[in-house]
């Protein structure tokens, strides 16, 4: 028969470890940026219309000797010189019950629904007297744990990913 010292211990212990193990997971512990990039996108074109949305490709590393839980990613974009959302975009990095072995590494894009629209080519919005730039915030979530900030910077006047590899099939013999 247990003693009440006994029960009282036990009882102690069981409370530690079930907040130890609900102690949501430090994002940073796990994931390290690799590279962050910022670039335009042509979003869509309506007729004549060209649409352009502000975008960020990251590259995440596995920092940790162990596998890391399901990820989020959440990047919020805002015109410079503004503090109002201007556009935003969630991302499922991995599945829920998947997860990111240590040293591995995913990409992760993310665009703004917030765009600009124009009747010119993607190259002239630049040039264009209404351009604003853009700047993007990323964050990310590990398991249960809340959003934390991960990457930040402005996006540069250029269209498309100068560093996604583009693969093609070889020309025919």
């Amino acid at each position: 028969m247990a003693t009440p010292r006994l029960v009282t211990l036990a009882a102690a212990l069981g409370s530690a470890l079930a907040v130890v193990s609900c102690t949501p997971p430090d994002p940073k512990a796990y994931l390290e940026v690799v590279e962050f990039e910022t670039y335009w996108v042509v979003d869509s074109t309506m007729g004549d219309r060209v649409f352009m949305a502000p975008a960020a490709r990251v590259e995440l590393r596995n920092r940790s000797d162990q596998d890391c839980p399901a990820i989020q990613a959440t990047a919020v974009f805002r015109r410079v010189g503004e503090e109002e959302t201007w556009g935003s975009d969630f991302q499922q990095v991995t599945r829920s019950g998947e997860s990111l072995g240590p040293g591995e590494t995913v990409v992760v894009v993310v665009k703004s629904d917030g765009r600009y629209h124009s009747d010119t080519t993607p190259d002239r919005f630049f040039e264009h007297e209404l351009f604003v730039d853009a700047r993007v915030d990323l964050f990310l979530r590990v398991g249960s744990s809340g959003m934390v900030p991960f990457a930040e910077g402005v996006v540069e006047r250029h269209v498309g990913s100068r560093t996604a590899v583009v693969t093609a099939a070889p020309p025919p013999p």
